[in-house]
């Protein structure tokens, strides 16, 4: 077989149709009804979620204007995949409650800390089941593209899980070190960000 040289051209794929699918999501999902954090009636499905804050928090003025008269800005979008997703044996994700799960997660972190109050919080999510569960991934990264969530792409951390027994040798993540109190990050012994620097990436000095 003759070899030739690579022509990029003629191996990228391009697809306006899913962009036009994905932004059909999207519009989709800013309509979503508004719940608490998390929703108090449990429910199943996975999909993408995103979190809305409205408090008095000084590191997060111009979300919460932005947020007074009706929820426009994200602080944090996430998404919600079933069990084997990564190995590509993933189960039907209807049975699992794996939004709901997600959402009472991220609830118990806000909790936890001493600068936040969970009831400041609300959220949207749009279940994808079936084929169009295969969509989950690029509308949540469409959707951090668009509003640029503060905890997506200012501020890292805050879709931590607790590293296990013999992992805390590792550093607190920046949002650990602005809202301190999450019970497993207070175990890390790392070298941690400095709060000052953190506080610049906001602009609150």
């Amino acid at each position: 077989m003759r070899r030739t040289n690579v022509n990029t051209q003629t191996h990228t794929f391009r697809s306006p149709e899913y962009r036009g699918v994905v932004e059909k999501v999207i519009d989709f999902f800013v309509d979503t009804p508004v719940h608490a954090v998390p929703p108090p009636q449990r429910f199943g499905g996975i999909g993408v979620y995103a979190l809305y804050y409205a408090g008095q928090s000084e590191y997060y003025h111009a979300a919460a204007s932005a947020n007074e008269e009706s929820l426009q800005l994200p602080i944090y979008v996430g998404k919600a995949v079933p069990t084997g997703w990564r190995t590509a044996r993933r189960t039907s994700g209807k049975a699992e409650e794996r939004l709901h799960n997600r959402l009472r997660e991220h609830s118990r972190s806000i909790e936890q800390v001493s600068n936040l109050l969970v009831g400041d919080f609300s959220c949207r999510f749009t279940i994808l089941d079936g084929i169009e569960a295969d969509l989950i991934a690029g509308v949540e990264a469409q959707l951090i593209r668009r509003f640029e969530p503060l905890w997506n792409t200012v501020i890292d951390g805050f879709g931590n899980h607790d590293p296990g027994s013999g992992r805390y040798n590792q550093a607190r993540s920046e949002w650990d070190v602005l809202h301190p109190g999450r019970s497993w990050a207070d175990r890390l012994t790392g070298d941690s960000p400095v709060l000052d620097d953190i506080l610049g990436k906001l602009n609150v000095i």
